[in-house]
């Protein structure tokens, strides 16, 4: 008898979305932005992803034609409060009309692809021979979400009161599990008239060994933790405290490193026009200007890079530049190069899709050919 093929599972859009916020976690975007599934059904089949940059009209039609079901788009097309879906329409929200018509999901990542490990400022890093970065900005991890429980036991019962809280969800540090901290110390209580002291009397100031037990508790698992230490605790009235805990920082937008050897800045920018497939690219500099340590940011670099202190041996590494962003960094004395907007932003795509499709088997992800650099030389 032969053996049955097993049919591969499809995968759903909230599936893919779940993956996209592995890799950029919605979390790390800049609190103006707009990322993260901006249509779609949760539920929908995808058996065939698009990245692009821009969610332009031809892109779209790419989609249609490749029977696509999701598409990541860098920038969101959705941005501002819609008013209306209409075709025609001259902004990008007829694009998203479309793709709805179709039962395409549209995704964005922007400034959280911009803050992730291995996004756009990263990939352009590696191109600079940068392994080791730094961000720009470090932020609070909103996703940490997690309480220290403290307890007061007696010697004797405290394998059962943590073995309880292990049990209701508590001690989970990474991939480590029944994690706590236990100090021996001694307790005091003086119990009223109305009381029933598992120790000691009623009326008589009392002084007994205790534990301090400690654990790691998730804020959702807080009030199945604290049941438990009120039913296996011996006391009465048991002591604890609940502390929430400040989320770690984690590394925000933007990146800068140090090359691995000094280069001039025309060296440099011409590497990476080349790397870019980038069809012009400015400086600010003299093309002598010796470098040896960039700041990247992607796309529109903005203050961003002037947060930090610039000397000569910076170069800035964008998209764009506003020409007094431009004068500012002639007066610093540091230097720059600017990529294009697109340009900067668009490298990423591949390995993007390649990480996408590691995590997502049974989905064919590709990058879109019709995406394009709205600018183009004369």
């Amino acid at each position: 008898m032969s053996a049955k093929r097993s049919k591969r599972r499809i995968a759903t859009v909230a599936e893919a979305c779940d993956v996209l916020d592995a890799i950029a976690p919605i979390a790390l975007a800049q609190s103006w932005d707009n990322v993260g599934l901006l249509a779609g059904d949760h539920d929908a089949p995808v058996r065939r992803m698009l990245c692009c940059i821009d969610l332009t009209p031809a892109v779209v039609d790419e989609a249609e034609a490749a029977k696509i079901d999701f598409v990541m788009a860098y920038h969101p097309p959705i941005f501002k409060p819609v008013s209306r879906l209409t075709i025609p329409g001259d902004g990008a929200e007829s694009a998203v009309f479309r793709c709805i018509r179709s039962g395409i999901a549209v995704y964005s990542t922007h400034t959280a692809l911009d803050a992730a490990d291995g996004g756009t400022n990263d990939v352009i890093a590696a191109h600079c021979g940068v392994r080791d970065t730094e961000p720009l900005e470090f932020v609070d991890d909103p996703r940490t979400d997690e309480c220290k429980v403290v307890v007061f036991v007696p010697p004797d019962e405290v394998e059962r009161v943590a073995n309880a809280m292990f049990d209701a969800g508590a001690g989970h540090i990474g991939d480590y599990s029944r994690c706590s901290y236990r100090l021996a110390g001694h307790g005091t209580f003086l119990g009223g008239e109305g009381t029933n002291p598992a120790v000691g009397t009623r009326g008589k100031m009392e002084r007994v060994d205790e534990i301090r037990l400690e654990a790691i508790v998730s804020r959702p698992d807080v009030p199945a933790v604290v049941a438990a230490i009120r039913r296996t605790h011996s006391y009465e009235e048991p002591a604890f405290d609940v502390y929430p805990l400040c989320s770690h920082p984690v590394r925000g937008i933007g990146r800068r490193g140090k090359l691995p050897t000094a280069t001039t800045l025309g060296k440099l920018a011409r590497k990476l026009k080349k790397a870019c497939a980038a069809p012009t690219v400015q400086i600010v500099g003299s093309p002598d200007q010796l470098v040896t340590r960039v700041v990247i940011v992607v796309g529109a670099a903005g203050s961003l890079p002037f947060r930090g202190p610039l000397s000569e041996d910076d170069v800035i590494i964008t998209g764009e530049i506003r020409h007094h962003d431009a004068l500012t960094i002639r007066r610093r004395g540091c230097s720059a190069i600017a990529l294009g907007h697109w340009a900067s932003e668009r490298p990423v795509l591949i390995p993007l899709a390649a990480r996408i499709g590691a995590a997502l088997p049974g989905v064919e992800v590709r990058v879109s050919h019709r995406d394009a650099d709205p600018f183009a030389p004369a």
